[in-house]
């Protein structure tokens, strides 16, 4: 048996205005999902447990089928694993963003223009994160360029409970009541507030200005945490597997897993990403011997974030596509297929932030076509009654290990 799951990142959301009262995954043209959910099975899934932060840290860690309860020591340091960077017992590791804060004065009365700085291209980012290292690192604290706006500080022997907010979750608001508190948060605020005299009028965002986009103008830090012992997928399911994402954090979390990392060119964590090519990528994964590939799909999210509707619409019928395109390369061998789809938790276009309620999932089996009158959204999903309340369990399910 071969085993595929397509994560749609933040595809859940809630009822729409502008679309009649539909949410996003019940507008959008999805026959692929539909398919899954008139021929399997669907329900619900709660993926974020009691207490924690509704993040995709959280989120894939108990899709994977791992309980956070037990395995999650923060954010970042998944993502350093994934960008090999090697942390020590001591060392700390913080998400630095490169955002777009407005022109106040004072720092602590900016707004958060653009948590992701209109998505600043990876080569201008190296360069912005090079000037940052260069002149506010220090012999315990270091920077590490990543992927477009996504990059890490390591601090050794930094805290690790300091309250710190996603930049994500205040777009359009002050910064004033979401700057760093707790322990270190004087030397990360000051990290912070000296990012911005060094970038705003650096010669990369005074072209973008030119370009009529916006200035990465200021890291954001949060998302800490140290370094991850997390079992690996083999030792917990008997399973050789592989990863297909564009972000980090779930490159991080199947590095740690012992899955392969599978690169696909095109593939950037935004609406733009390549989608066929990481559907064929995760085929001929199976066809070479893997027995479950894992595909991570950003774009849902993202537009979430930023509140673009048409394009959270568009990113969703583009995961069909791909779902199809998965379906289509499957049928053509002779293996026998499950495959999940379901996204890590909502992204509420209202409120342009993650949410904590359970999302939706569908089961497919090759060959056990139920021709039921289901369709894959949030509310079709609900009325099924079937729920998994720990999401970690809903894995070996899958896997029909349980």
């Amino acid at each position: 048996m071969k085993y595929v799951v397509l994560l749609g990142d933040g595809m859940a959301d809630v009822q729409v205005k502008e679309l009649n009262g539909k949410t996003p995954l019940q507008y959008a043209r999805t026959p692929n999902m539909d398919f899954l959910a008139a021929n399997g099975a669907i329900g619900m899934v709660r993926t974020i447990p009691e207490g924690f932060p509704p993040g995709s840290d959280v989120a894939n860690l108990s899709v994977m089928g791992y309980d956070p309860q037990k395995y999650y020591t923060g954010r970042s340091p998944l993502e350093a694993v994934s960008m090999g960077i090697v942390l020590e017992d001591q060392d700390v590791a913080f998400r630095c963003n490169l955002v777009t804060l407005s022109a106040q004065d004072k720092y602590q009365e900016k707004t958060m223009i653009d948590y992701s700085a209109d998505e600043i291209t990876t080569a201008e980012a190296k360069e912005l994160i090079k000037t940052v290292e260069e002149y506010l690192s220090s012999e315990n604290i270091h920077f590490y360029p990543g992927i477009s706006y996504r990059h890490l500080l390591v601090w050794q022997g930094g805290p690790s409970a300091t309250e710190l907010t996603p930049p994500h979750d205040i777009s359009g608001r002050l910064i004033t009541d979401y700057l760093p508190r707790g322990a270190g948060s004087h030397i990360l605020m000051k990290l912070m507030e000296a990012s911005f005299n060094y970038l705003q009028n650096h010669p990369v965002n005074l072209n973008r200005i030119k370009n009529g986009l916006r200035p990465a103008n200021s890291i954001w830090l949060w998302g800490q945490g140290t370094r991850p012992a997390i079992p690996k997928f083999f030792d917990q399911f008997g399973l050789n597997g592989a990863v297909i994402s564009a972000v980090d954090l779930v490159k991080g979390i199947g590095t740690c897993a012992g899955l392969e990392v599978l690169e696909v060119a095109g593939a950037t964590g935004n609406i733009h990403t390549n989608y066929q090519g990481k559907a064929l990528a995760a085929v001929e994964a199976l066809n070479k011997g893997h027995d479950f590939v894992y595909i991570h799909v950003e774009a849902p999210d993202e537009a979430g974030h930023r509140g673009e509707l048409q394009n959270k619409i568009k990113a969703i019928e583009a995961v069909d596509e791909m779902l199809g395109e998965l379906l289509n390369g499957l049928n053509q061998q002779d293996n026998p297929y499950k495959i999940m789809l379901l996204p890590d938790h909502p992204t509420p276009l209202s409120t342009r932030t993650h949410s904590s309620e359970p999302v939706p999932f569908a089961i497919y089996t090759r060959g056990e076509d139920k021709n039921l009158n289901n369709t894959y959204n949030e509310e079709a999903a609900e009325q099924s009654g079937l729920i998994f309340p720990k999401g970690w369990e809903l894995m070996a399910c899958f896997l029909n290990q349980k």
